[in-house]
């Protein structure tokens, strides 16, 4: 029974970590589509990894222009949600795969505007959503927003 003990936090730590502990390079793939802005730094618009798709964060940018998009929040809103929708699409997701949402709000009195939008999007879908208000966004946005949606298997 001792050694049976001895070993259970090594144990308890493979199974946790899973495949994490050294994943495979195969295994995981960038997604990089044009309807979402151009990656402004060194890493992915999006990264499948074991059936899930992780988003960078997206910022209401242009993403023919790479320019940032003026207007109110709504205006903002709708298109990070365009962009997060075709990096979605490139991954071969939509709405109903996404599982969880985080919003960062520059001011959370924009709140129910970005909800607003948010709701029109994702229909009858209803993934967890967090939402943080954040001392300051890249490129002075109002919001910026990332998902993690579960990949179809086809």
């Amino acid at each position: 029974m001792g050694a049976c003990f001895s070993t259970m936090p090594a144990l308890l730590l493979v199974l946790l970590l899973g495949g994490c502990a050294a994943p495979s390079p195969s295994g995981i793939k960038a997604v990089s589509v044009s309807g979402a802005p151009k990656a402004a730094g060194p890493y992915s618009q999006g990264i499948i990894a074991n059936g899930l798709l992780f988003t960078a964060g997206i910022v209401p940018r242009d993403p023919a222009t790479g320019k940032p998009v003026t207007g109110d929040i709504t205006v903002q809103a709708e298109r990070v949600f365009d962009s997060l929708e075709a990096i979605l699409e490139g991954a071969g997701c939509g709405y109903k795969d996404v599982v969880k949402v985080t919003v960062y709000l520059a001011d959370v009195n924009d709140f129910a505007k970005m909800n607003d939008v948010m709701s029109a999007k994702f229909g009858d879908s209803k993934p967890a959503r967090t939402t943080i208000q954040a001392g300051k966004l890249p490129g002075n946005a109002a919001l910026e927003i990332d998902f993690i949606a579960v990949v179809p298997r086809h």
